[in-house]
């Protein structure tokens, strides 16, 4: 699920305004004003973010799982209610006379179970856990082991809260106000349209039945395999779709309303269909043309096909979220999934690209094979969100995506990572209530850099062959952050998991302070790590440290690494045979290593002439660039960081600009001090 917007909108004013060559300072300028308004209020207010009391939380017990759940919903799209009929076939494991699921804004008007071959037993009692989200289903006698098929009537309401089974408002072309009835389920939200096991790792088939206006079109998770006039209304029909394949209850979707479509085929015969408002079906050719690009491109490279015949895409007009990758039914907002092609710029195109490549990326990462529980859904989500990018360098190389991906998810985590009150990117998540919690851009922004930089640690090639290993061994079943790690250690030979983990079990990154000297014809690197914090050196009785893969090339090939190497330890020496005096030596070529960089004056001056003739790559000059801002919070050293950026963006064109950034910079830090002589 995409849950953050302000990326496009950033980038969207700046293109409008600034030209290309200049937007990247543009962009620092503008998360330079983010970040010392962020250090202000966290250094005046050290305590700002307190995280709420965790509630105690037991999940479902497994005496009784689904193996199967028999659908049938009637909505009511005029009083906002809808009728429900459940018939799942379960497996009862142990003994039981009673049956624990998940429920909430649901009323239970009967239930019974029936035993494979015996006679059905009425439930006495349904007892409610509101808190919980819970209801238990007590029968007069146990339920003995083996199968059987436990059937629910129920009512609810189609609810404005915008998750659950929900009404969406909407005007006509004629300008009428119209809902429709659509779901949002993640994380815990299908227990709103159904009693079910609403847990991630507790998986089963569905078999949806919606009973709707015959002038509305209906869209699941499957394809129509029967509509048919419904006996009791004759203004109703009853569409029946086919069976999914085993999933997650979070997963499930289902939509009534009124849509137009336009539809394609992928190369890999895939049918795609995208379905906007009535009277704009012209909006939704860009993202079919996405759509039907990328479904080839994961399916080449996880090396496994889409597993369903067709997939649609949706725009909601009442959502909360971004996108949801719901598998085969990929709901959206509008404005993440329309394209005007008289009047949508440039950066619209590119963030439209960029969701339907995350929520594509989701089918087979996340919806094949699916997190045991929430504590790994960051791994979920900063997959999707790096490796969309990869998909859009594939099918769009001309919007220079990775360039954005620096300026937009990399430095928007390191600036946020280095505040005292940030978050390691894996949490413990106990109640499903605290997933909302930690799902900011430390989870996806900085999810993304870590993966992009364990990408570039283990190389593609490596990358791919455990990727396909990890979707083949658990497809269709539930997986850990660990076991992804182990493929990926299998395919690579190289520590993923100890390296990983130095990554997503502890907040913060490193800074790396490199100097060098020249030992005849080798150059020697001295090279250490210490914690970047915003609020100035760390100040802790033991600073933590991380393996840090650190890529290295100079300026006979800026854009290749002459040499990789893994620190493992506060401090390291380097020697790069064969390299003359005048020839300069960066770190972290493509700035893909997640941590800043602090050179020596010496170091620095030697990438004058690079950034003077453009032979140091932009993605790298932007890099440099937001290191060396970063750096501006160190009083002592104030003046040394001045004259550093003078020297280096002095390099660059737009001179005027470039002071403004300096003058802003530098009286923003310079009053703080003063504040605080005083």
């Amino acid at each position: 699920m995409l849950r953050f917007l302000s990326r496009q909108g950033s980038l969207s004013v700046v293109r409008q305004v600034i030209p290309r060559k200049t937007i990247s300072l543009h962009l620092r300028v503008n998360t330079l004003i983010i970040r010392y308004r962020t250090f202000s209020a966290t250094a005046n207010s050290p305590h700002l973010v307190t995280m709420p009391e965790r509630r105690p939380f037991v999940r479902l017990p497994t005496d009784v799982y689904p193996v199967n759940y028999g659908l049938c919903l009637k909505p009511d799209l005029i009083d906002f209610t809808f009728e429900g009929k459940l018939e799942a076939a379960v497996e009862v494991t142990q003994g039981t006379n009673q049956i624990v699921m998940n429920c909430a804004d649901i009323d239970i008007i009967t239930a019974s179970f029936a035993p494979d071959g015996g006679e059905e037993i009425n439930a006495t009692g349904f007892n409610y856990q509101n808190e919980d989200e819970k209801v238990t289903l007590s029968f007069p006698s146990a339920l003995q082991k083996g199968s059987g098929t436990l059937k629910i009537d129920f009512v609810g309401e189609l609810n404005d809260k915008m998750k659950g089974f929900y009404r969406s408002k909407y005007a006509t072309p004629s300008g009428e106000i119209r809902h429709a009835a659509v779901t949002q389920f993640e994380a815990t939200d299908a227990r709103r349209a159904f009693p079910c096991w609403d847990e991630p790792a507790i998986k089963a088939t569905f078999d949806i039945t919606l009973i709707i206006p015959k002038d509305r079109v209906a869209l699941s998770n499957m394809n129509v395999i029967d509509r048919k006039p419904y006996p009791e209304d004759d203004s109703l029909v009853e569409v029946k779709f086919a069976t999914t394949p085993i999933m997650s209850t979070y997963l499930v979707a289902f939509v009534i309303g009124e849509y137009d479509f336009v539809e394609s085929q992928s190369s890999d015969g895939v049918t795609v269909r995208v379905y906007t408002p009535l009277g704009k079906a012209e909006q939704g050719k860009f993202a079919l043309e996405v759509a039907t690009k990328t479904l080839p491109f994961y399916k080449d490279y996880f090396n496994v096909p889409y597993p369903l015949p067709k997939i649609d895409l949706i725009a909601i007009a009442d959502f909360a979220a971004g996108a949801m990758e719901n598998w085969g039914l990929v709901t959206y907002r509008e404005t993440a999934l329309l394209i005007d092609p008289r009047n949508s710029c440039a950066s619209s195109r590119q963030w439209v690209a960029l969701v339907v490549g995350h929520e594509l990326a989701h089918q087979w990462f996340g919806n094949l094979v699916t997190m045991e529980w929430w504590t790994h859904l960051w791994l979920n989500e900063g997959f999707a969100s790096w490796i969309e990018y990869l998909c859009v360098d594939h099918c769009f190389p001309e919007y220079d995506i990775w360039t954005q991906f620096v300026s937009a998810d990399y430095t928007r985590a390191l600036d946020l990572d280095a505040l005292d009150n940030s978050h390691p990117i894996e949490v413990n998540v106990g109640h499903p209530s605290e997933v909302d919690e930690i799902f900011d851009a430390i989870s996806y922004s900085k999810g993304a850099s870590v993966i992009r930089m364990l990408h570039n640690y283990i190389g593609d090639e490596d990358f791919r062959k455990g990727m396909n290993t990890y979707l083949l061994k658990f497809q269709h079943k539930n997986a850990s952050t660990e076991d992804l790690w182990d493929c990926l250690e299998q395919a690579s030979g190289k520590p993923i998991a100890a390296v990983m983990s130095s990554w997503t079990k502890q907040m913060g990154f490193p800074i790396i302070v490199v100097d060098q000297e020249q030992q005849g014809d080798d150059r020697a690197l001295k090279i250490s790590q210490k914690k970047f914090c915003a609020s100035g050196p760390h100040s802790g009785e033991e600073c933590p440290t991380w393996m840090v893969p650190i890529s290295i090339c100079t300026s006979e090939d800026p854009s290749c690494s002459k040499m990789n190497v893994l620190m493992e330890h506060p401090e390291i020496n380097i020697t790069i045979p064969s390299l003359s005096p005048n020839k300069w030596v960066k770190l972290n070529p493509g700035t893909v290593g997640f941590y800043r960089i602090q050179y020596s004056s010496a170091m620095l001056d030697s990438f004058l002439p690079g950034i003077r003739d453009l032979t140091l790559l932009p993605v790298d000059r932007l890099g440099l660039q937001n290191d060396l801002f970063s750096l501006l919070h160190k009083q002592a050293d104030m003046q040394e960081e001045k004259n550093r950026i003078e020297r280096v963006l002095g390099a660059i064109s737009a001179p005027e600009l470039i002071q403004r950034v300096l003058n802003f910079a530098l009286s923003n830090v310079w009053d703080k001090h003063h504040r605080k002589c005083k």
